[in-house]
């Protein structure tokens, strides 16, 4: 005869029916709640911790082991939400879609009856946007009170206009920067703000407009702002309006990328180039084609190999033409 099974422990502190592991072959074992289990497997109740014979300690483990668990899944919910919206809460993701959204919607539209409103620079003397008509313009704001997001962008913004200013002339655009903290942003106050940055542009303005025009004038430009506890979240941009008034570009962020800044710019001016017939802006246009943006430098450079291009263009196109019109003459002679 075949000896009868012999069984081992395996949880708990003593013997479990149903739970048994044979020395004598696979079998089948009957347990108390009737259901079958074979022998040699390990039992899938409860251990005996939770079955009330453990200790106070093991009790307190077993409790302290599902609280991290519960833990532990709260962070990876919470990690995969902040994932799902580039690491921001959904209300603030909303509020700077909501701004950027603003941003974008006046661009193609002119700046209209803002044009009149009255300024006052940081050396105190008026001026108008319509005052700067017939060249581009750059125009951020700033609030005086911010101490650190409103002065790093504004050294971007230094950096992006030097290197455009060396690209497209010095004297080629207009920049201005707009306090809309008001009545705060004294033109005192904003020129404290350029001192700061140590901006020595002579056709960079730091500008306070009346308290009345602020609302009408950051809805011309797509500005807006939430006032928060320790100041103001905005938006950083860079608005480019070309000389006839008309929103032409937005460019966003403290670290400008030059090609996004510079090459609005150049738009704008090539069109305003080719609307006025003359030798001076046929030579402008044909000195923005030839810039172009060098990866390998970071910075825009005047490409002499387009100019020998563009001569052997028009000295062929030239030649044709004189030639065409040789024929066209002997052929009537005849």
């Amino acid at each position: 005869m075949t000896p009868p099974p012999q069984s081992a422990t395996v949880a708990g502190g003593g013997r479990r029916r149903g739970a048994t592991r044979s020395t004598a072959g696979p079998s089948l074992n009957q347990g108390s709640a009737g259901w079958q289990q074979p022998v040699g497997a390990l039992s899938l109740a409860r251990p005996a911790c939770a079955r009330g014979y453990a200790s106070p300690l093991a009790h307190a483990a077993w409790r302290l082991a599902w609280v991290g668990l519960a833990v532990l899944l709260a962070c990876v919910g919470l990690g995969v939400r902040a994932q799902s919206t580039g690491g921001v809460a959904p209300e603030v993701a909303a509020g700077w879609n909501a701004a950027l959204q603003t941003s974008q919607a006046v661009i193609g539209q002119p700046l209209g009856p803002v044009e009149a409103m009255v300024f006052t620079d940081h050396q105190n003397r008026r001026v108008t946007l319509a005052d700067l008509r017939g060249k581009p313009v750059v125009v951020s704001f700033v609030y005086t009170g911010c101490y650190q997001a409103c002065p790093v962008a504004t050294q971007g913004l230094m950096k992006a206009v030097a290197a455009a200013r060396t690209a497209l002339g010095a004297d080629s655009f207009h920049v201005l920067s707009i306090g809309f903290n008001q009545p705060f942003d004294t033109p005192d106050a904003m020129g404290a703000f350029a001192r700061q940055a140590r901006i020595v542009d002579d056709r960079w303005r730091f500008l306070s407009p009346r308290t009345d025009d602020v609302p009408a004038l950051l809805r011309a430009f797509g500005f807006s702002y939430t006032a928060t506890p320790k100041g103001f979240d905005h938006i950083t941009q860079a608005t480019i309006v070309d000389a006839r008034g008309v929103v032409a570009a937005q460019v966003y962020g403290d670290a400008i990328d030059l090609p996004q800044f510079i090459g609005p710019l150049k738009a704008v001016m090539s069109g305003e180039a080719a609307q006025r017939l003359s030798v001076e802006n046929i030579w402008l246009k044909v000195k923005l084609y030839c810039t172009v943006y060098d990866a390998s430098s970071g910075n825009y450079k005047l490409n002499y190999s387009l100019f020998f291009e563009l001569f052997c263009g028009v000295t062929v196109l030239g030649a044709l033409a004189w030639f065409m019109l040789r024929e066209l003459r002997r052929s009537r002679s005849t």
